[in-house]
């Protein structure tokens, strides 16, 4: 698994101003200096060229109370990223992920934490035939499996 790191890493760097690094650094971050309660209801989105980190919240009103702490929670993630953390941050409501349920959570989850088709299975199968590492072939079917079988999401973004 290090080198799929490694290469987003590469591929991140190479895509611009490292602001992609950064903010995969933050939106790991997050969870732990805000606490669970504020990151089910914002999250960080994009880095401005100013350096501000923007924030889509699920509501006018977090966005509105999360503002009035933003320099507490400045602190927090300058704690946790040190020099790398946001100067500035900028709440406006917007899409905010899903938490992971258990089985996502999970860096390790089980085929049996769902019940793949026959159709998922092939499709899965169809689908990761041409990676060569049988390893991280064997890893990506079963992540495919598990969305495919899953069925079509409700969410929209």
């Amino acid at each position: 698994m290090e080198r799929i790191e490694q290469e987003i890493q590469r591929t991140l760097a190479a895509s611009g101003d490292g602001s992609g690094l950064a903010l995969a650094e933050i939106t790991a971050a997050w969870p732990s200096a805000v606490g669970d309660a504020v990151a089910r209801q914002a999250w960080p989105q994009r880095i401005g060229r100013d350096g501000t980190l923007h924030v889509s919240a699920a509501s006018s009103t977090w966005a509105f109370e999360l503002d009035r702490l933003a320099p507490e929670i400045c602190d927090r993630l300058a704690s946790v990223l040190g020099s790398s953390a946001p100067a500035k941050l900028r709440f406006k409501v917007g899409p905010v992920p899903e938490p992971a349920g258990p089985a996502e959570a999970s860096s390790s989850f089980s085929d049996e934490s769902f019940q793949a088709t026959p159709e998922s299975v092939s499709e899965a199968a169809s689908l990761t035939a041409e990676i060569d590492d049988p390893e991280l072939r064997e890893a990506v079917a079963r992540a495919a499996r598990a969305s495919l079988s899953r069925g079509p999401s409700d969410r929209h973004f």
